[in-house]
């Protein structure tokens, strides 16, 4: 009996034990709560949740701490190529080549890097205009400004080329319209007072009538381009070696199939490329004649047919003879090079938006030719400059990037000096090469700048 009486006992004291744990549970959750303890504990979160949320704070800390010292870390010297450390695309550093110690590559490394005054005196066959002085913005929408020199001058470029179409500009026997050569004359002036260099050539007179490498049209040819070239060569006489001749800007047999590529083994090929040698030869010999200034010894651009690097690297091209060429080397091979063609220029079938550094997508192309325009001609201590290049906007601004640092980068390493084309288009349906906004003069890509200001120092 003592016994059951006793365990009925224990069984009545833990029946009291759990009914005084329920109350208290109850009284608990009852009481009075802030608006935020009582979400917490309905979610079932609470002290807990803080404590989480603490941890994960440590943790986002830690992590972001982690990824700015690697930023921190990560350096131009130690970066991967293709990545990108402060803004700047890196680029690997090749073994240096062999680059001759003559005046004339000293010349051309002192250009450092250019940009070139597109669509605007280069302007032609705008019918529809009255006023000749209208042609300077017929075609880029804005007049050329003494602050846009300066802008330039400030972000860098230390080279600018001015391209020029004069034919709209001459009478019946050729003589240019002083107004047009003023105008002109102002614009260079605004540059080299910038203690910047400036090249001008002539540009699209390349038609049937003026400027055209065929045997039937060449001594038209001549008679046009040095009667055009005399009164260039007497206005700028007395320019020092800022000033840059260009004899022509992409001579070629415009509206044909030979327009923008030749079989340079075939006779229509040889005579393309024999007229343009022709024709540089007649443009040099009028401006050393002038004999004034500074025209004895300045330095002449030649470029071979429509200015690809293919056909002044062929064995049909012929540096135009001169003595101070000779002895100097004052005669500068003139390449245009939109190159890796379906990346930088093309619009249509085959056309590709990427250039990309780390897998290489592109950079062989660039390689290719400068490799050969090195062996033919540097390597031998004669000039060669890429007076327009650059890479259509086709919403890519990363690959154009890397393109710019890529391309700037090898100009400088096989001893050359290369110039953005620039016309002022942007988002257009054309070909949108904009830089700067000319009215602005706001950068409208200023990150594909900074990669050429780099690089255009990168080897010294």
């Amino acid at each position: 009996m003592r016994i059951r009486k006793f365990a009925f006992l224990l069984m009545m004291m833990a029946a009291l034990s759990l009914c005084a744990c329920n109350v208290k549970g109850v009284v608990e959750t009852s009481r009075p709560e802030s608006s935020e303890s009582l979400q917490e504990d309905a979610s079932g979160e609470g002290a807990g949740k803080e404590t989480a949320d603490a941890t994960k704070n440590t943790e986002k800390e830690e992590t972001k701490t982690t990824e700015e010292s690697k930023e921190e870390a990560l350096t131009l010297e130690t970066a991967k190529p293709g990545d990108v450390v402060d803004g700047i695309v890196v680029v690997a550093k090749k073994t240096p080549l062999e680059i001759p110690d003559n005046e004339a590559l000293r010349f051309i490394r002192d250009l450092e890097i250019g940009w070139n005054l597109g669509n605007t005196f280069d302007a032609s066959d705008c019918n529809w205009l009255s006023n000749e002085m209208d042609y300077e913005s017929a075609w880029c929408g804005a007049k050329t400004t003494q602050g846009l020199i300066k802008e330039l001058k400030n972000a860098g470029f230390k080279t600018i080329r001015i391209p020029v179409s004069w034919h709209n500009h001459v009478d019946e026997n050729y003589n240019i319209s002083p107004a047009w050569m003023d105008r002109v004359e102002e614009v260079v002036g605004w540059a080299l007072a910038e203690d910047m260099y400036v090249i001008i050539n002539i540009h699209h007179d390349n038609a049937e009538d003026f400027e055209y490498p065929s045997y039937d049209k060449l001594d038209h040819a001549k008679a046009y381009v040095t009667k055009i070239w005399s009164q260039i060569a007497d206005r700028f006489a007395d320019y020092d070696e800022h000033l840059i001749f260009e004899t022509m800007n992409e001579p070629r047999q415009v509206g044909t199939n030979n327009e923008w590529w030749i079989n340079v083994s075939s006779d229509v090929g040889k005579e393309c490329m024999d007229c343009v040698n022709q024709l540089n030869q007649a443009i040099v010999d009028v401006i050393r004649k002038n004999g004034k200034g500074y025209n004895t010894s300045r330095y002449i651009m030649a470029p071979g047919y429509c200015a690809s690097a293919d056909f002044v690297i062929a064995d049909g091209y012929k540096l135009p003879e001169d003595p101070k060429a000779t002895a100097e080397n004052r005669i500068i091979v003139s390449v245009h090079a939109y190159t890796p063609y379906n990346f930088a220029l093309n619009q249509g079938s085959g056309a590709v938006k990427v250039f990309d550094i780390k897998t290489k997508k592109g950079t062989g192309d660039i390689d290719g030719f400068m490799k050969k325009l090195y062996d033919k001609f540097i390597s031998k201590g004669i000039p060669v400059l890429i007076g327009e290049f650059g890479a259509l906007d086709k919403n890519n601004t990363e690959s154009r990037m890397q393109f710019a640092a890529y391309y700037t980068y090898s100009a400088r390493y096989y001893g050359m000096t290369c110039l953005f084309w620039d016309n002022n288009a942007h988002k257009t349906s054309g070909e949108n090469f904009r830089l700067i906004d000319r009215k602005s003069l706001a950068w409208t890509y200023p990150e594909i700048v900074d990669q050429m200001m780099h690089y255009c120092k990168a080897e010294e």
